[in-house]
């Protein structure tokens, strides 16, 4: 937040955001908190970029173009080949058991 002198002759400030003009005086220190907004504003994209983390269709902050369903594609295609892998060797062990009992009966 910087201050604009409008009269320096007259010891005059303005205030950008507030259009507030007013005497400028020496008993009170003024800091810009411009340099502390822009860490604020990237960590709040990081912290965005955090959360999109979170679901599949949002993109990341240091991502190409077109990769939004990245994750989601590559979910449904590992838990698809596990179901199948873990199914084959269920649907197996059955058979081995089921073969099993067979031959004692």
């Amino acid at each position: 937040m910087s201050m604009v002198h409008a009269a320096p002759e007259a010891h005059l400030v303005l205030d950008p955001l507030t259009s507030l003009l007013a005497e400028e005086r020496e008993d009170i220190i003024q800091y810009s908190m411009d340099p502390i907004m822009e860490q604020l504003d990237e960590l709040d994209k990081i912290a965005d970029d955090l959360i999109n983390s979170l679901a599949p269709s949002k993109p990341l902050l240091n991502t190409f173009e077109g990769r939004e369903n990245t994750s989601y594609s590559a979910g449904f295609y590992g838990n698809t080949f596990y179901g199948v892998v873990v199914g084959l060797a269920v649907a197996g062990i059955m058979l081995l058991v089921m073969s099993a009992l067979k031959m004692v009966i």
